[in-house]
């Protein structure tokens, strides 16, 4: 090529690359019915207090950062549910329900009918799929979720809306997910699959399968986990051993967030989400920040480094998903299912109230004050939480009144120093309770079938964990949670204003179109909304009182 060309040539390759890289980014491309949302996602970070997301403000420049530029942050977001665990967090955000109609009261409870301890997810009927062993399903959440509705309302001849859940914990990919889930995929400690049930099918997706295929969390075999302030000034590292151990540290790190966010950047590609012509919902919950906070504690180095991890996962996440879809017409939701404690020795060292307490102090003059009274026996069948389940049974082969059985248990144990309050079941059930904003909480998260035969609640700051912390209180370190609204429709901004957990499943169906869940007792956010004038907003029927949304 002769020198005059070659210049030529040249020239006309800068020109093109320079417009490239000062062109805007091209939405990808629309298909021929194109909804005005195209996927909707909702983020849960596990155990995320909202002060972390003003605490370490200034280190986010990724996922957080951009939520908090260009989404609607509601301040004051509230649990007004108890006890504040996962299950039940999980399970309010796409329903919008109480316990009391959700059915999900706890992470774990005692089920008289079948005689034994359950999990909000356990389901003998299923298998794992990935794994050995009994599989999960949705089959004791007694609700529909957003996702269920979005597939009642699609309509028919279209394609159907995909609703996927992902998670390291079962709970956490299958409540929010609701019944009709196309799949909910979570971790296997034991095998370092993820794994499903065949609740969702006979096998599992062919993405799932090529992605443990890759054995991601192998590849963090006797890797440094960095950060400021860690042993020896730099750090921790994982087990070297490939197995269980390696697989369980691994988890508890900020390498589980990174491998789920893989996880869930393969099911968006592979299901193509929010690229075929209808509406798609996706439900990420990001467990490894709820095992470091309940090892760490919300004041260690560890803590700092997973949030400020997290805010580059979800821009990784994000970009992806703008490539995709178009951030301009996915909703994104973030928050949390429960806050956190403080450590106890944290808290005597800043000369603030707080300790630990074994659960035998609290069940075990339950069980002297029966014994004294009634003759001897296993009074206590199981409990679940600071909940225990009373043995009806002995009471009835002794001809025994179990409303009195009841106020003498909850008279023994109000002497324990660290209990703040005891209501027994038949208090609960005729709403003798004090109407205040724990009261309330307890009683409309009280399950006829379910729940215990007395609510006990400790001190604040009081914790039955022998060790590191945990939630679980209605108090407000457990109870406040972030929430931020971001994508069409939706006005930027800081809204100060208490608003509940519950009123992010109405307030997404109504961005969507479709029919609140049944079980919602939340309400719209329309503060938020570009297309709704100023109001002020309307608290629901159901969360009426002092703690309710302000007027």
């Amino acid at each position: 090529m002769d020198p005059m060309r070659r210049l030529t040539l040249a020239v006309v390759l800068l020109l093109t690359a320079t417009l490239a890289a000062d062109a805007p980014r091209v939405a990808p491309p629309a298909p021929e019915s194109d909804p005005a949302v195209r996927l909707v996602v909702l983020v849960a970070v596990d155990q995320f207090r909202p002060d972390y997301l003003t605490r370490f403000r200034s280190e986010y420049t990724g996922g957080l950062a951009r939520l908090l530029n260009e989404g609607a942050t509601f301040a004051d977001a509230r649990l007004e549910h108890y006890p504040t665990v996962t299950a039940i967090g999980h399970s309010t955000m796409l329903t919008g329900a109480l316990p009391a109609v959700s059915g999900i009261i706890g992470n774990d409870w005692y089920d008289r009918a079948e005689g034994r301890s359950v999990t909000s997810v356990s389901d003998p009927g299923t298998t794992l799929i990935g794994a050995e062993g009994t599989g999960s399903s949705p089959h004791r959440l007694q609700v529909s979720t957003v996702g269920d509705e979005l597939k009642v309302a699609a309509p028919r001849g279209g394609p159907a809306p995909k609703v996927i859940g992902l998670s390291l914990k079962d709970r956490s990919a299958i409540l929010p997910s609701g019944h009709q889930a196309d799949v909910a995929v979570w971790f296997h400690g034991a095998s370092g699959n993820f794994v499903t049930s065949s609740y969702y099918g006979t096998t599992a997706p062919a993405w799932l399968e090529a992605f443990n295929a890759r054995r991601p969390f192998d590849a963090f075999a006797g890797k440094l986990w960095e950060f400021p302030g860690g042993p020896s000034g730099n750090g921790r590292v994982m087990p070297t051993e490939i197995g269980s151990r390696l697989y369980g540290a691994a988890a508890g790190s900020p390498f589980g967030n990174e491998v789920l966010a893989d996880l869930a950047i393969a099911a968006l590609e592979a299901e193509k989400l929010g690229q075929r012509g209808v509406t798609d919902l996706l439900s990420v919950s990001f467990s490894s920040n709820d095992s470091v906070g309940h090892t760490y504690g919300p004041d260690s180095p560890e803590v700092h480094d997973i949030s400020v991890r997290t805010d580059r996962v979800l821009a990784r996440l994000f970009a992806r998903i703008d490539a995709l879809v178009g951030l301009d017409r996915t909703i994104v939701v973030l928050t949390a299912d429960h806050g956190v404690a403080p450590l106890p020795e944290v808290q005597q060292e800043r000369r603030l109230p707080g300790g630990r307490i074994p659960g035998s102090a609290i069940f075990d003059p339950i069980e002297a004050a029966l014994d004294a009274k009634y003759g001897e026996a296993k009074w206590i069948l199981a409990t679940a939480g600071s909940s225990p389940y009373l043995n009806h049974a002995v009471a009835a082969e002794r001809g025994l009144d179990l409303e009195e059985v009841r106020n003498v248990a909850a008279k023994a144990v109000m002497t324990v120093p660290q209990v703040a309050r005891v209501y027994t079941r038949d208090q609960l059930l005729r709403g003798q309770v004090p109407d205040d904003i724990i009261g309330r909480r307890i009683a409309r998260s009280y399950h006829l079938q379910r729940s215990g035969d007395l609510e006990i609640v400790l001190q604040p700051y009081w914790l039955r964990s022998s060790s590191g912390t945990t939630h679980g209180t209605p108090y407000r370190y457990d109870s406040q949670v972030p929430l931020v609204f971001m994508g069409p429709g939706i006005r930027p901004g800081t809204y100060h204003n208490p608003v509940a957990l519950n009123d992010l499943a109405p307030t997404v169906a109504a961005l969507i179109g479709i029919p609140a869940p049944g079980g919602s007792v939340g309400r719209v956010l329309t503060e938020m909304l570009r297309s709704t004038p100023s109001a002020p907003p309307v608290p629901s029927a159901a969360l009426t009182g002092a703690d309710a949304p302000a007027r």
